[in-house]
């Protein structure tokens, strides 16, 4: 099975540690182990010293109840039989994919999106039909486009909400409107959500496992939970082939997740609300940074991000956004993701979920570069 480069990581592997001031990080700033001990109210010296007669044997083939508890927590109508753990989001996809997705179907992808959502069931040999995200619809889908391209043959819609790169988040009016479209061919909704759960007023974003009976929602605890190196994500679904089928695959892909990485993501989704009252500072203050520095900077443009912790912002050079990053990197010790790495020009990916001094740094040394070509 042939498959095609992974742009955007491809690009974090070979650039992210040549980076003085990387603003392609996605995740809002990681915590370390003693802060998320400490957030839970524990101490965190003896809750580590504890740790050393934990047994390092295979972990809760399903994962532990604390565990599907508490993703199950994150939604309306799941409950913890709807929770499959998966390694990270990425494998959460992945597993996904592969076990619904057939060389004889056909499956719509928004555009820009994560790679993986067209390109895993391109190689499967599946057609796979592009629903573009223009900035004219403030990156929203295009509703009667989307009636165009589903048909008999459609398994699977499949959008990224909040979206990467774009930050923005489809209403739950719009998600409704989706819905129906997909139950008019029977079609599956797969949302990769890893951006969801800090909304811009505190409300409560609603998934598509919510709102549909063959929705699957993908989240992680790497974004918004500030814990990338848990490398723990999960699939959620209230459709009973959905879970049959992936747990069927999993045997052959996961088996499990880790003990500790069990352990730590049940810790923090226990103590979901401190986290989340900690990350909404630091996504609502760079948020306002990112906003002001587009309006003081008249060499860019950008739909304002609403959600999630990237932004797509696009930049009045005549210059391919791949060679635009690597002199941003050479010249100024600036980290962005080029738009090419989600099949656009003109643009790049600003990720500004981290320290505030890091982004405003980041952001000047962008201007100065742009005023010097």
């Amino acid at each position: 099975m042939k498959i095609k480069t992974f742009k955007v990581e491809q690009w974090m592997n070979d650039y992210e540690n040549d980076a003085v001031y990387n603003l392609g990080e996605t995740c809002i700033d990681s915590m370390t182990l003693g802060e998320l001990i400490e957030l839970s109210g524990q101490n965190p010296e003896k809750y580590l010293a504890a740790l050393k007669d934990k047994r390092m044997t295979y972990s809760h083939i399903y994962g532990s109840p604390e565990l599907l508890n508490g993703i199950s927590g994150l939604y309306r109508d799941i409950l913890p039989s709807h929770v499959i753990p998966a390694h990270g989001a990425v494998g959460a996809n992945h597993q996904v994919i592969i076990s619904m997705i057939e060389p004889k179907d056909n499956m719509v992808s928004v555009m820009p999106t994560y790679q993986q959502h067209y390109s895993i069931p391109e190689s499967i040999g599946a057609e796979v039909r592009i629903l573009q995200l223009t900035p004219e619809k403030r990156f929203l889908p295009d509703l009667d486009l989307l009636r165009s391209l589903v048909d008999e043959n459609t398994k699977m819609i499949t959008i990224n909400n909040p979206d990467n790169p774009t930050g923005s988040w489809i209403p739950e009016d719009v998600m409704m409107e989706i819905v129906e479209i997909a139950r008019s061919v029977n079609a599956y909704i797969l949302s990769d959500e890893v951006y969801r759960g800090i909304s811009e007023d505190g409300s409560y974003m609603v998934s598509i496992a919510d709102l549909y009976e063959k929705g699957i929602s993908v989240g992680s605890m790497s974004k918004i939970f500030s814990l990338a190196g848990l490398r723990m994500g999960w699939i959620a679904s209230r459709s009973q082939e959905v879970i049959d089928a992936c747990r069927k695959r999993r045997d052959y892909d996961t088996i499990s997740c880790g003990v500790l990485d069990d352990l730590f993501a049940s810790l923090a989704l226990a103590n979901k609300e401190k986290i989340f009252e900690r990350n909404s500072k630091i996504l609502l203050k760079n948020r306002a940074i990112l906003d002001q520095w587009v309006n003081e900077t008249p060499e860019v443009s950008y739909i304002k991000p609403v959600a999630g912790t990237t932004a797509l912002v696009y930049y009045k050079k005549d210059m391919p956004s791949y060679e635009l990053c690597i002199k941003l990197l050479k010249d100024k010790g600036v980290l962005f993701t080029p738009g090419s790495c989600f099949e656009m020009e003109g643009c790049v990916r600003i990720g500004y979920a981290f320290d505030s001094k890091t982004l405003r740094e980041g952001l000047d040394k962008f201007t100065e570069l742009l005023r010097e070509i």
